[in-house]
């Protein structure tokens, strides 16, 4: 870090990326220079797209780094719900680490102080075969520490049980050829341009209008699966599950019944989340909490949600929820109501920073999800933090100025890069001199 810093007169002069392959997925990583030497570190949401974040480098160019403010509600008009708001809240997360960094503060001290100094952590975990097997490798997760877990429980174990589900002719057996293909591609990342006819229905159609339904065969294998989860790790342990599939609400209801014996933390995005009123249905039909947010873009369309009293958890994504500043409002709306926020985050170690800053910050946070647990090199994509990074199940809040990252570790990142960009941080110039009238009134 340069040695004499004058926030006052820090320009930003540049923004490049570098595009990194199975972090778990595919990240993009951000840098924003500035004219005294500074340089914050951003990212791009996983499976998003470089270009949300490039596209605002004309309109950032010359702007103190430090107006974070001023400069997010000048550009979150290009940001929308999910991957969309990759670029908007990648270029964030860099002011912020600009921000922190001129002025000599954590990221956190910014935020107005922590209330805590460590963040606890939870993973994904992934097994095959059945309940006791994924309950065995949950055990491994607490061996290591953590406590907090989740799982996936939903139809994917049921493709290849004859009469669990219910669907169109055909549709099943088509969801198992892709199942083989498109799925078994490197961490599970799905390229729809992979994909053809039902099995991208499946992705591009709304839970309740896919036909697919749970059987009560199908109801009682999930809830033995359950079953024998609980009876390797214990009931005292909280545990959520994921990724129950597109299926209607009524069939959300008809499990989350019966789950509700096995002391789950949360459901995670049984139905899409602007269907307010089906989250108010399930959760006035089931004691089992209900939690969703990942792909939802600004505190104000989360409000709907915590309003209504259809969620017990929120669950946002620090690049797709607006940022840094945005998670934490998102946080503090939700206290306001009395839900508790967890933070997902499935991208590199500094997307992983940011969402601890915001999870130090935010009093009625639980737990912030790691996806890279299993990825040996991952913590190696940063310098300056400490190793290893996930000690015990938590992350140690940093002191550090900024978000607490010394550098990039440019070897790895060369040597990870995605074969689509393989010359990280290449000039972005092409950028520079877009220009369109942003306004949104006359």
């Amino acid at each position: 870090m340069p040695s004499k810093i004058d926030p006052s007169t820090l320009k930003i002069t540049d923004v490049r990326f570098a595009d990194i392959d199975g972090a778990p997925k595919r990240c993009t990583l951000i840098k924003v220079y500035t004219n005294q030497g500074l340089i914050g570190y951003g990212e791009v949401r996983d499976a998003s797209s470089r270009t949300y974040a490039a596209m605002l480098k004309s309109r950032i160019l010359g702007e103190n780094p430090c107006n974070v403010e001023k400069i997010f509600r000048r550009i979150k008009q290009f940001g929308g719900h999910s991957r969309q708001a990759g670029g908007v809240c990648g270029i964030e997360v860099a002011l912020w680490d600009l921000a922190g960094k001129a002025w000599g503060v954590p990221v956190w001290q910014l935020l107005g102080g922590k209330f805590r100094d460590a963040v606890r952590i939870y993973c994904d975990t992934d097994s095959e075969g059945g309940g006791r097997d994924m309950g065995r490798a949950l055990k491994e997760r607490m061996a290591q520490g953590f406590t907090y877990l989740k799982m996936d429980l939903g139809i994917e174990l049921l493709m290849d049980q004859p009469g669990c589900l219910s669907a169109p002719l055909g549709f099943l057996e088509t969801m198992r050829h892709y199942k083989k293909t498109v799925f078994s591609t490197p961490h599970g990342s799905i390229d729809p341009r992979a994909m053809r006819g039902e099995a991208y229905e499946l992705f591009s159609t709304a839970h309740p209008f896919t036909g697919i339904h749970l059987t009560e065969q199908g109801l009682d294998f999930l809830e033995a699966y359950m079953a024998d989860v609980r009876a390797e790790i214990g009931y005292e342990i909280p545990l959520a599950i994921d990724h129950l599939g597109h299926i209607p609400l009524e069939d959300c209801i008809k499990l989350a019944r019966r789950l509700e014996k096995f002391n789950l933390a949360w459901m995670e995005d049984p139905v899409p989340w602007p269907m307010t009123e089906q989250y108010v249905r399930l959760a006035q039909s089931t004691t089992t909490p209900i939690g969703t947010g990942e792909d939802i873009y600004l505190k104000e369309n989360f409000l709907p949600l915590l309003k209504s009293g259809g969620i017990a958890v929120i669950h946002p994504d620090v690049l797709s929820a607006g940022g840094i500043l945005e998670t934490k409002r998102i946080g503090d709306l939700a206290e306001d109501h009395g839900v508790a926020m967890a933070i997902h985050m499935a991208e590199s170690p500094v997307a992983c920073m940011a969402a601890v800053h915001v999870a130090a910050a935010t009093r009625n946070f639980t737990a912030l999800e790691v996806h890279s647990v299993d990825v040996p090199w991952w913590e190696d994509l940063v310098t300056g933090l400490p190793k290893p990074l996930i000690k015990d199940g938590y992350i140690a809040v940093p002191n550090a100025p900024g978000l607490g990252i010394e550098a990039l570790n440019e070897a790895l990142i060369l040597e990870k890069c995605h074969p689509q960009f393989p010359e990280p941080w290449a000039s972005t110039e092409a950028w520079d001199g877009e220009w369109a009238n942003d306004r949104q009134w006359s």
